[in-house]
């Protein structure tokens, strides 16, 4: 099985080891993607202030990431299962896993980047803000670039498996599992329920979906679950008490499944 994991905006101060070397990095294929990538975004941090807070998304107030990221070749770092701290990451929580379940993470999971185009958990790298919908001199818009780059790498690692992709839009843009790769593939959109004086009601709310994503991948760790197959994944979050909805799904795309929650 792969787990397919957005990053997360918010990000561990500073790394805490070795000084920041792409080609120890899993999917060594993207050593080049990568290189080409982290030059520009050095580049551009060290230009023009305006006109790098614009191309990131930052207010003036966040100038401080520009500079952080105009070092990052030279930054130290920790594994991204460290660096990565936003609310899937804390319901996640990964250092308290158990001994098996933290091999099977390192095994099976993979963050998507707009910098790194994907890592493990395990592989070192610094503290950057670098969104997937910056557009980067000499590179343009990421998830254009990306999607051209990740395609082999991430057939590769999804193998002939089961697919779990908990991406978030714009990062599940940068790859999407084809043919019967596709028919391999479980995403899944994260349901509130609640009453209302009319009934129940459903909506998307962000922080139900990332913490409850977080919860169902470390519970199918915990589990040792290991699906053969896309039908296996959906038994087993069933098997684990979630309220899965299956939702039609057109031939050659991925199974699409509704998690329903009440309560964080």
């Amino acid at each position: 099985m792969l787990i397919l994991l957005p990053p997360s905006e918010g990000k561990a101060d500073a790394g805490t080891g070795r000084r920041l070397d792409l080609t120890r990095l899993s999917l060594p294929e993207l050593t080049p993607a990568r290189q080409e990538v982290l030059a520009a975004l050095i580049g551009l941090s060290g230009g023009d202030e305006a006109g790098a807070l614009a191309a990131l998304g930052l207010s003036v107030g966040q100038r401080g990431e520009l500079a952080r990221n105009a070092r990052l070749d030279r930054a130290t770092t920790a594994p991204a299962g460290q660096v990565y701290t936003g609310v899937l990451y804390e319901a996640l929580d990964l250092a308290s896993l158990p001994a098996p379940a933290q091999r099977a993470a390192r095994r099976t999971v993979l963050i998507s980047s707009g910098l790194w185009g994907a890592v493990r958990l395990t592989d070192r790298i610094p503290p950057y803000r670098c969104p997937i919908g910056a557009k980067l001199p000499g590179v343009g818009a990421l998830s254009a670039y990306w999607r051209r780059a990740l395609a082999p790498a991430m057939a590769a690692a999804a193998g002939d498996g089961p697919v779990l992709d908990l991406r978030s839009g714009a990062y599940a843009a940068t790859w999407a599992p084809r043919g019967e790769q596709a028919g391999r593939t479980v995403t899944v959109r994260v349901l509130h329920e609640r009453d209302t004086p009319t009934g129940p009601t459903r909506s998307v709310v962000s922080h139900f979906n990332k913490a409850t994503k977080g919860r169902l991948v470390r519970d199918l760790l915990v589990a040792g679950a290991r699906p053969r197959t896309a039908a296996g994944l959906v038994t087993a979050l069933r098997d684990l008490k979630y309220t899965v909805e299956e939702q039609p799904t057109p031939a050659g795309r991925p199974r699409q499944l509704d998690v329903v929650v009440t309560e964080l």
